[in-house]
C-alpha cells in the first residue's frame, strides 16, 4: 500500500487557491451522466449531497435514521469555529490553523488543517443564509464565544442547539434538492458494504432496515459521512445507532484506517449514576466559559458545595494552566479531573465527578444573562439529575465523545480504494491527537460545502467515459451473498447471550485499556481479552427474529461484531504508539508534572492500518507528517 497524500506544491497559504484554480474540471451536461452515492445524512452528508445535487451531478443519499433530520449532528451544542475575528482579538486564518494544529498535539497535517481554517469563514456566510439563527449582540451582530485551547472568542452558536439549527439548514438544502428530483434518498437503508470492480468503488449494497432486503446501488463515485466510532466504548455521548459498520466495512476493502487509538474524552459530561445506562449525556464545553471548576481542598469531603466556603475550594484548572483556567483543551481538562478523582478528591455519591460552578458568574452578569445563554443545557442538566444549576454546581466527569481517528484520506478527502471518499468525522484528516471543541461542525460543513465539491471532480473528470454498470456484475451478487451467509451465521447460532451483553463487556474493555490512559500490560492484555471475547460472542450470541422483515437486534449484531473488529486494531494502534500525544496517553511517556509527553523524533507520523483478514495482524503504513510552517513544541496552556 502506498500513501500518496498529493498535497499540492507552493506555499500553505496558496495550496487551495492554486488546487482551485488547477483542478479538472466536469462539464454540466457530463455531471448529469455521473452518479454519485452519498452514506450518512449528518452535516457532511447532508452538505455534500446537496451541494453535488446542486452542481448537477445525480446522487443517492443513504441514512439508517427515519429522517436526514436525525443524525447524529443534531445533538452538537456548544458551537462551531470561524476564523471571522468580529470581535477584533487577534483572530486570523493563521491563528485558527495553528491553534488546531497545537490543539491536535502536532500529529495533522499542515495543508489540510491551513484549508479547514481558509474555508471556514464562508460556512458562517453560507448557514446565516440558510436562516441559521446564530446567537446576535444587540445592535444585531454576531456573538461569539470562546472554547477550550484558545484565547480568542470565535465560536459562532445557537444557544445550546447549534447543532440541530445547523443540520436543519444543511436539511433544507437537501429537501429542496430532493424535491426537484436531483436526490434520491432512502431512509431506514443501512450501507453494509462497498463493492469494488477493478479496483474502484462502483456502488454500495444497503439493507432496507424496516424489510430486511438487500438492494444494490451503482455509482460512479461513493462517499462516506458516516461519523465517528465512539460507541465502540459502549458508554459514549454518541446516539445509541451511531456505529463504524460503514467505516469498517470499507476499511476490509482496503480502505486505509488511521489512528484509531486516536480518541476524545470531553470533561463535562453527567457522570454515570448506575449499570442500567446505556448513554451519557454532554454537557457543552461552552459552559465552561462562564462555569469555574473545583472539588474541595479536603479529600473525601461529603459536604454540600453551599457549606464549602471559598477557601477550602481548589480551583484546579485555573492553579495549574492560569493562560487558559477553565478552558483548556479536553484532553488536558478531562485527565485532570481524572487525576483529581483518582487521589481521592472527587465529589458525588461515587466520587467520580468535579464540580462546575455558575455561582460567580451569575452574580456577574445575573440569572437572565446565563439562561440566555445555557438555559436549554441547564434544563436538560435539571431533568437528568433533579439538580438546579442556578442554585447548586452541577457535577461532570470526563466520557467518550469523538473519534479523531477514521479512514485515511488524502487532500482529496478520497481514501486509499479509488472512488471511495470518506468525509467529516469518518476520516482521519483534520485533528490531530485531539480535537478543539467547536471543531467538528467546522469540519463537516467545510468537507461537504467548499471541499468535497470541488476535490471529487478531480477523479470524476476521469469517469466521463464510465458507463452504469449493471448491478447483476457479480462483485455486487457475491457482496450481496456474503452479507446474507452472515445473517443466517447469527440468526442461526441459537446462543444464550444478547448482543447488549457482548457490548457492554466490549465496551468496560476497551475503556478499562484504552480510555483515559493506556499502558503496555493491559494493551498486550486487552488484545488477548477483546480476541477471546469475539470469539464468545460469535459462539454464544443470541439474535432472535429472522432476517426478512425489521429486526433491530440482527443489525446490532452486525455493527457490535465491528467494534470487536474495530477495538482490537484500536489496541494494537495505541501499543505501537510509544508516546503520549493529545487525547493518547501512554503512562509510560508524560513529564513530571504528568503531562502528555512526545516523541517527534519517532513519531510524527499518522499511524495507517492495511487490513489482512480477522485473524491476521494488520499491517502498520507511516504517512510521515512534515511541519514547513510551525515548530512542534511541548504543548503548554501554563
Amino acid at each position: 500500500m502506498i500513501l500518496n497524500n498529493k498535497i499540492p506544491e507552493g506555499p500553505l497559504s496558496e495550496k487551495w487557491t492554486n488546487y482551485k484554480s488547477k483542478v479538472p474540471l466536469v462539464s454540466p451536461a457530463n455531471k448529469r451522466d455521473l452518479e454519485i452515492i452519498v452514506v450518512g445524512t449528518g452535516l457532511a452528508g447532508a452538505s455534500a449531497s446537496a451541494s453535488l445535487a446542486e452542481m448537477g451531478y445525480r446522487v443517492k443519499a443513504f441514512c439508517f435514521q427515519d429522517s436526514p433530520r436525525r443524525a447524529h449532528s443534531i445533538a452538537a451544542q456548544g458551537g462551531i469555529n470561524a476564523a471571522k475575528n468580529y470581535q477584533n482579538d487577534g483572530d486570523s486564518i493563521y491563528r485558527l490553523f495553528y491553534d488546531t494544529i497545537k490543539g491536535g498535539d502536532y500529529r495533522s497535517r499542515e495543508a489540510n488543517v491551513y484549508r479547514l481554517a481558509e474555508v471556514s469563514a464562508n460556512i458562517i456566510d453560507q448557514c446565516v443564509a440558510q436562516g441559521v439563527p446564530f446567537a446576535r449582540e444587540y445592535g444585531g451582530t454576531l456573538d461569539n464565544r470562546s472554547f477550550g485551547g484558545v484565547q480568542v472568542s470565535r465560536t459562532f452558536y445557537a444557544r445550546g442547539q447549534t447543532g440541530q439549527q445547523l443540520l436543519l439548514g444543511a436539511y433544507s438544502a437537501l429537501s429542496r434538492q430532493i424535491h426537484k428530483g436531483n436526490v434520491e434518498m432512502f431512509n431506514r437503508h443501512e450501507m453494509m458494504d462497498v463493492v469494488k470492480i477493478d479496483g474502484k468503488a462502483r456502488g454500495i449494497i444497503a439493507k432496507n432496515l424496516l424489510t430486511g432486503k438487500y438492494n444494490r446501488h451503482f455509482a460512479h463515485a461513493v462517499v462516506l459521512a458516516t461519523g465517528g466510532y465512539g460507541n465502540v466504548y459502549y458508554l459514549s455521548t454518541n446516539a445509541m445507532g451511531s456505529n463504524v459498520t460503514a467505516a469498517w466495512k470499507a476499511h476490509k476493502q482496503g480502505a486505509a484506517f488511521s489512528n484509531p487509538c486516536f480518541t476524545q474524552i470531553h470533561p463535562t459530561c453527567i457522570p454515570v449514576s448506575g449499570e442500567y445506562q446505556s448513554k451519557l449525556t454532554l454537557m457543552s464545553e461552552s459552559l465552561r466559559n462562564d462555569g469555574r471548576i473545583w472539588v474541595p481542598i479536603k479529600k473525601a469531603d461529603n459536604r454540600l458545595p453551599s457549606e464549602i466556603p471559598e477557601n477550602e475550594r481548589d480551583y484546579y484548572l485555573e492553579r495549574r494552566y492560569p493562560a487558559f483556567g477553565n478552558l483548556v483543551p479536553r484532553d488536558v481538562a478531562s485527565r485532570a479531573a481524572k487525576e483529581r478523582c483518582d487521589e481521592g478528591y472527587g465529589v458525588g455519591d461515587t466520587g467520580l465527578a468535579v464540580y462546575l460552578d455558575f455561582e460567580d458568574s451569575i452574580k456577574r452578569l445575573g440569572k437572565d444573562i446565563i439562561s440566555a445563554r445555557y438555559g436549554n443545557l441547564f434544563a436538560m442538566y435539571e431533568k437528568i439529575t433533579g439538580e438546579d444549576p442556578y442554585n447548586t454546581p452541577m457535577k461532570i466527569f470526563p466520557a467518550v465523545h469523538y473519534t479523531m481517528g477514521g479512514l485515511w484520506v488524502d487532500y482529496n478527502l478520497m481514501t486509499t480504494v479509488e472512488g471511495l471518499y470518506a468525509i467529516g468525522e469518518c476520516n482521519f484528516s483534520d485533528h490531530g491527537a485531539n480535537r478543539l471543541g467547536a471543531s467538528a461542525l467546522m469540519q463537516g460543513l467545510a468537507d461537504g460545502y467548499f471541499v468535497l465539491p470541488y476535490t471529487i471532480g478531480n477523479y470524476l473528470s476521469q469517469e466521463i467515459q464510465t458507463d452504469s454498470i449493471d448491478t447483476d456484475h457479480k462483485a455486487f451478487v457475491n457482496a450481496e451473498l456474503q452479507l446474507k451467509d452472515t445473517d443466517k451465521r447469527l440468526l442461526n447460532n441459537n446462543g444464550n447471550r444478547t448482543v447488549e451483553s457482548f457490548h457492554r463487556e466490549l465496551g468496560k474493555l476497551v475503556w478499562d485499556y484504552c480510555g483515559m490512559s493506556r499502558n503496555k500490560k493491559g494493551l498486550v492484555t486487552a488484545i488477548d481479552d477483546i480476541i477471546e471475547l469475539r470469539q464468545r460472542f460469535w459462539k454464544n450470541v443470541n439474535v432472535p427474529g429472522s432476517g426478512d422483515t425489521f429486526n433491530p437486534e440482527l443489525a446490532k449484531a452486525g455493527r457490535v461484531a465491528d467494534f470487536f473488529e474495530l477495538g482490537e486494531l484500536m489496541m494494537r494502534d495505541a501499543l505501537a504508539r510509544e508516546e503520549s500525544c493529545g487525547g493518547h496517553f501512554r503512562e509510560e511517556y508524560q513529564t513530571p508534572e504528568g503531562e502528555a509527553l512526545r516523541d517527534d523524533e519517532n513519531f510524527t507520523f499518522a499511524s495507517t492500518w492495511e487490513f489482512n483478514g480477522v485473524d491476521k495482524e494488520p499491517t502498520l503504513h507511516k504517512e510521515l507528517l512534515n511541519y514547513k510552517t510551525v515548530n512542534p513544541t511541548q504543548r503548554s496552556y501554563k
